[in-house]
Parts: structure tokens; C-alpha cells; sequence
């Protein structure tokens, strides 16, 4: 990290950590596509939490080899104290703390984003590597995503009071990490985790030890399959309880946001597509359709405007 940093500078801070914030994921398509650059700026202070929270559970430079606790504590810190007039050493945590007093965003998201992160530690007393069910994944990642998306609210801007776009910014949120969960099942297998319900997994007759074997052979077994088909159904209901919400949202911001949600689902079309060969390859959107979809949603937009 950079050396010490004004917080009384807070917009400073939010600039500097956006100059240096390269897009990643769904936050990262909407800082691409989302409008001027200060709310560009804003996004990236949120997106730069997701990364140094997930890009090293356990063993980032803020995380210890089996804990996060002085990253969390840190985190949890700056987002209490918020801009005030004194010097802190991390320009991440000054940008987020001034964007979270400026835009008034509850602090409880970032409690329940932090405790999913807790989720993802082993060793840790809330550590989980296996879910039972819906209702236990949904807990994660009510934590992981759909607060992202609570989050990124107020920054975005709604045409609406915002307790009115929550539920869909939620939806969405979840529906993003659905579909990475399903896309990344073999690599996350060969992390020892299994991120889908293992009861509606078993629904279809697949357990654990179906899962590796197709792992090993790279291969997917039928009953997979239909698992698989199954849970894709699940997650685009997600993205349809979502889209309504994209209108309530102010107009400069639709068009990346529907450009996220079409391109997250277009991977469950990829998936269909390769006959669900999650352990042989990582389904992608071709760069020509990620293109094609980004300027239909500018012009749609501009034809409603």
C-alpha cells in the first residue's frame, strides 16, 4: 500500500485508490461502464474491499495465514471512525470510509460482508466449506454478494427511495455469485470446498464423491447434468426477480447494469452450451458478444431517454 494519507482528504484518497484500481468481476464491469468518473471513483473504493477481502482469504497481505481478524479489525475501524482529521497509513480504507459517510451506507452491510468472510477462513469458528442447503449458501452470500449490491445503492443512484431498489440489488448481487459458483465448481473442488446444496444436489443423486470423480475424469455424469440444469433454472430465477429493480436506478447507470446482469447470465449459456463441462473448462462469454451486448444497453437506453 502507498504511505500515509490526509483522511480529512477523503475525495483524495477515493481518487487515488481509483487510479490504481484495475476492474475485476461484476463491480468491475460496472466501474467500466458506470458514468462519470466520480462515481467511478466510488465504485472502485467498494470494489477494492471485495478484492483485498476474496483475492486473499487466507493469505493476503491484510490476512494472516489462518485469520483475517486484523484485517477485519482494521476494515471495521475505518468504517466506524469514517473521514476524520488525522493520518492513516492504508488509502483503501480512507477512500471506503469516506464513501461510506458520504452516501450514508448502513455499516451492517459491511458487518455481514465481513462475517462471510469469516465463512471462507478455516480453522475459524464460522468456517464452512460444504452447505447443507439453500438456506446455508444463501447466508453466504447474502454476506459475499447480495450486500455488494445494498452497497452499491446509494453510489449508484435510484429514482426511488432506496429501501424500494434493495430487494433486486440483492437478487442481483446473489445471482451474480450463483452463477460464479456454478461456473468454478471444479476449481473449487480442488480448493476442498463445495459451494452448492448438497441437498438438492442430492435430489439428483450426486453427492461428493461424484463430484471428484468427475473432477478426475473431466467429465460430466448425467445425473450431474441434471443437477446442474437444475440449479441454472434456480439461478436465472434470481436475474428475473432482479431485472425489474435495473429501472428503478437512476438513468446514466442502466445500461451497466443490465450489460452485468445479461453477460453474468449469458455464462449459464455457456455452460448449457459446452453440455455442462464445468471440470473440463471455464465457461466465458465471447469478447465479441460481451461487445455487442454493452452497446445494445447504451442504445436502449438512449432510446428510452
Amino acid at each position: 500500500m502507498p504511505g500515509a494519507v490526509a483522511v480529512g482528504s477523503g475525495a483524495g484518497a477515493v481518487a487515488a485508490v481509483g487510479r490504481g484500481a484495475p476492474a475485476a468481476g461484476a463491480v468491475g464491469v460496472l466501474d467500466a461502464l458506470a458514468g462519470p468518473a466520480p462515481v467511478r471513483a466510488r465504485l472502485d473504493a467498494i470494489e477494492q474491499q471485495v478484492r483485498d477481502a476474496f483475492a486473499g482469504v487466507p493469505g493476503s497481505s491484510r490476512c494472516g495465514a489462518d485469520d483475517c481478524s486484523g484485517a477485519e479489525a482494521e476494515t471495521g475501524s475505518g468504517i466506524r471512525t469514517a473521514p476524520a482529521r488525522h493520518a492513516v497509513s492504508d488509502p483503501v480504507l480512507t477512500a471506503l470510509a469516506d464513501t461510506v459517510a458520504r452516501y450514508r451506507i448502513a455499516p451492517e452491510h459491511f458487518w455481514a460482508f465481513l462475517h462471510a468472510m469469516r465463512m471462507d477462513v478455516p480453522g475459524g469458528p464460522e468456517f464452512r466449506d460444504r452447505y447443507a442447503d439453500m438456506a446455508q449458501l444463501r447466508e453466504y452470500m447474502h454476506g459475499s454478494a447480495a450486500v455488494i449490491g445494498l452497497q452499491l445503492l446509494p453510489v449508484l443512484g435510484t429514482v426511488v427511495p432506496i429501501a424500494e431498489a434493495e430487494p433486486a440489488a440483492a437478487a442481483l448481487g446473489e445471482a451474480f455469485q450463483l452463477t460464479n459458483f456454478l461456473r468454478d465448481v471444479a476449481e473449487d473442488l480442488d480448493r476442498g470446498r463445495i459451494y452448492l446444496p448438497a441437498d438438492e444436489l442430492a435430489a439428483f443423486g450426486v453427492d461428493e464423491e461424484l463430484l471428484a470423480y468427475c473432477r478426475r475424469t473431466r467429465r460430466t455424469e448425467a445425473r450431474v447434468r441434471r443437477a446442474l440444469a437444475h440449479l441454472i433454472a434456480t439461478n436465472r430465477a434470481l436475474y428475473r426477480s432482479a431485472d425489474a429493480g435495473i429501472g428503478l436506478l437512476q438513468p446514466r447507470v442502466r445500461p451497466a447494469i443490465r450489460t452485468a446482469a445479461v453477460l453474468y447470465a449469458d455464462i449459464l449459456t455457456e455452460i448449457e452450451r459446452s453440455g455442462y463441462a464445468v471440470f473440463d473448462r471455464r465457461a466465458r462469454v465471447p469478447r465479441r458478444r460481451r461487445l455487442l451486448v454493452a452497446a445494445a444497453q447504451a442504445c436502449s437506453e438512449l432510446r428510452r431517454a
